[in-house]
């Protein structure tokens, strides 16, 4: 493989080229498709109905970047529990992702990143790799030709001022008494998403404490000049929104220093009761890891020592995020997915064939009607009436269920013919009631709270590590159309809000953009089968753009794929890249929602994925087909390659679930507050 210009691993070719350069071969249809198709979903079938769990879920590998997994072995050198075995674990898991050229990447193929470079070089040092040894002097080269930690971004230079190796004076100021501010005002931390709420607000504590814990050693070969490592940054134009938050921060750096006592007391209590009250069950905060390794700082920086059993839950739930490979590799997981994979496999298994009344499919919804939060979280801030009703993505997360997984637990639990069909009710009318509420003001739903999409969080200095607001998406919309739907409310005008939003938010070329998914090929996935589930007929001008679009970006083998790289350049890389299982299944569910069952392009994407599924019944996918935040922080669920294609194919011998008529269903109150 050669160096692409945009320094990434991959064929130097044009896309169109390179999408297809990872096979080398064009697949031609085979006479026999429906035959290989119900052969490959009965080995899929079998390879999924395996790996459920005795409880009823299903959870695959949530593979990130090396981050994690450094600021892992950070965290514990800060509060002195580092050990030898996990040190060792660590460094092998992160040595075996750096690539020949020293530097580390975010998803599979991509371009070299600094930040995460820099993290995994100072992992390394603290598991006694030397900075001369061949692999660690390549990299050190690499980040002082970028230009060094300084140009790191901010959380990455956090962790380092953790221990001296940064400056906290050359850091944004991100003051506690920002939990003060009012609801309504632009900057409340009701205003970021919940994920990076949940980060910002025991980074105050980090902030206002700025601790520093002797360094092992020191980083100077990562400074272009050690003797001035923080330059003078240029500022943005005065008229311009950065230059305008640039110029706010120095007023901040300013209060610091004039900051009432009494009032940064309550303001630092505040946050502890704030990071307290939103601890899980299991420990963990908001059932992510960045929260929680943040979260238990801030408390040990406000006195609470790692006896106390809130910190003893915390470090307990941390250990759970950690993946042990058979080579003795320790890989962290940033979050787990057990609700969404469990219902995205009994949707894949419903739609192939296995019976509503299967035993392993009644196993799985009697776990995700456990799961179902009851209680008020977040969300409720800005819809205090609305009653609870959601489902989260993790085992353990009643302050932040979401939309996407709410909308597409209750179309699994419509497959399933369960033995309390009152129960079921009960919990399906909830979940729909507390989607409908969730909606935005436009029309349309993201992914976990209600109109937020003010733009001033995005531009604080603080905020580089990804996106910080929650707007509403077009793939997360049309899962709730979709449900909607199948729920007989096709025709409900708030329904038709969200169709109309999703028809105007279509690109010019046929697509929709896709938040959660990579990318435009998630998006239209997503949606035509909305579409055509609310009533849309597959003539219609949109579905038939849509259509016109996935034809023209199949691959050369019969597959689809999207690179990562359509976030940044999607006039380049829009639908292009190398075929992945996850993707070319996106692909025929929208083609066979707009009644292309019979066409050529559905049948080569068939005959890809038949002719690429291991002997197992599983597909590979190194690739990341999933995302975080887009560019930013990317993800590979582990098990996309085996639910999405699984559907497709089913769908592809059996047909659309619900076929043209809505299920029946429990009359569905007027949501509160929608």
């Amino acid at each position: 493989m050669t160096a692409t210009t945009d320094g990434s691993t991959g064929a130097a070719l044009p896309p169109r080229a390179a999408a297809a350069s990872e096979t080398a071969l064009t697949i031609p249809a085979p006479a026999g498709v429906q035959e290989a198709a119900a052969r490959a979903t009965q080995r899929a079938t079998d390879f999924l109905l395996a790996r459920q769990d005795a409880e009823g879920w299903w959870k695959g590998d949530l593979e990130t970047n090396v981050t994690m997994d450094a600021e892992d072995l950070l965290l514990r050198q800060f509060l002195g529990i580092r050990d030898e075995a996990t040190t060792r674990a660590t460094a092998l898991f992160v040595r075996g992702e750096q690539r020949e050229d020293g530097t580390w990447a975010t998803f599979y193929g991509g371009p070299p990143d600094l930040s995460a470079t820099v993290e995994a070089y100072v992992a390394l040092r603290l598991a006694g790799d030397e900075p001369d040894a061949p692999h660690m002097a390549r990299a050190s080269a690499w980040i002082r030709d970028q230009g060094g930690i300084a140009a790191a971004r901010v959380f990455t230079r956090i962790w380092l001022a953790l221990f001296g190796w940064w400056k906290w004076e050359a850091l944004p100021e991100l003051p506690p008494e920002l939990l003060f501010f009012p609801r309504w005002f632009p900057l409340s931390i009701y205003n970021f998403g919940c994920w990076a709420r949940q980060t910002i607000v025991p980074l105050t504590v980090v902030s206002a404490k700025r601790p520093v814990r002797p360094a092992p050693f020191p980083l100077d070969e990562l400074h272009t000049d050690p003797a001035n490592p923080d330059p003078p940054r240029p500022l943005a134009p005065v008229h311009s929104w950065d230059g305008l938050f640039q110029r706010l921060d120095k007023v901040v750096r300013g209060y610091r220093r004039v900051a009432v006592r009494g009032l940064r007391k309550a303001a630092l209590n505040s946050a502890a009761r704030w990071i307290v009250e939103r601890q899980e069950n299991d420990g963990c905060w908001g059932g992510i890891q960045p929260p929680a390794v943040y979260s238990v700082i801030a408390l040990h920086l406000l006195g609470y020592d790692l006896g106390h059993p809130v910190m003893r839950a915390g470090l307990r739930s941390l250990d759970r995020y950690a993946l042990w490979r058979e080579d003795g590799a320790r890989m962290i997981e940033a979050c787990q997915s057990p609700v969404w994979d469990t219902c995205l496999a009994t949707i894949a298994l419903a739609d192939a064939g296995v019976p509503a009344d299967h035993p392993q499919l009644v196993k799985a919804a009697d776990w995700m009607l456990g799961e179902q939060v009851v209680r008020p979280g977040d969300w409720s801030v800005r819809r205090p009436q609305l009653p609870p009703g959601g489902w989260a993505f993790e085992f353990h997360n009643d302050n932040y269920p979401d939309i996407d997984d709410t909308a597409e637990v209750v179309l699994a639990l419509r497959r399933v013919a369960h033995h309390d069909p009152e129960r079921m009710e009960r919990a399906i009318a909830r979940g729909v009631r507390w989607n409908l509420g969730m909606q935005s003001k436009n029309g349309a739903w993201g992914a976990f709270d209600v109109d937020n999409t003010s733009p001033f969080p995005d531009r604080l200095p603080f905020c580089d590590f990804g996106e910080v607001i929650d707007p509403p998406s077009a793939d997360v919309t049309a899962h709730v159309v979709e449900m909607l739907a199948v729920e007989g409310l096709a025709h409900d005008p708030r329904t038709r809000r969200g169709i109309a939003w999703l028809l105007a938010e279509q690109e010019p070329e046929g697509s929709w953009f896709g938040r959660w998914g990579v990318n435009y090929v998630y998006g239209t996935g997503s949606v035509v089968p909305a579409l055509t589930a609310a009533g849309l007929s597959p003539r219609h001008p949109a579905i038939r753009r849509a259509v016109a679009w996935l034809e023209r970006v199949q691959n050369d083998d019969g597959g689809w794929g999207e690179d990562l790289r359509s976030y940044r350049d999607p006039a380049r890389w829009s639908g292009r890249g190398a075929s992945t299982a996850s993707q070319t299944a996106w692909a025929l569910m929208a083609l066979l929602a707009a009644d292309e069952r019979d066409s050529k392009a559905v049948e080569r994407g068939v005959a890809w994925l038949a002719q690429t599924q291991r002997e197992d019944g599983s597909w590979d996918e190194p690739y990341f087909t999933g995302t975080g935040f887009p560019w930013d922080f990317s993800i590979n669920y582990h098990l996309y390659r085996q639910v999405f294609p699984l559907t497709a194919l089913g769908r592809y011998l059996h047909g659309e679930p619900f076929g043209t008529k809505p299920a029946p269903h429990a009359a569905v109150p007027e949501a509160e507050g929608s």
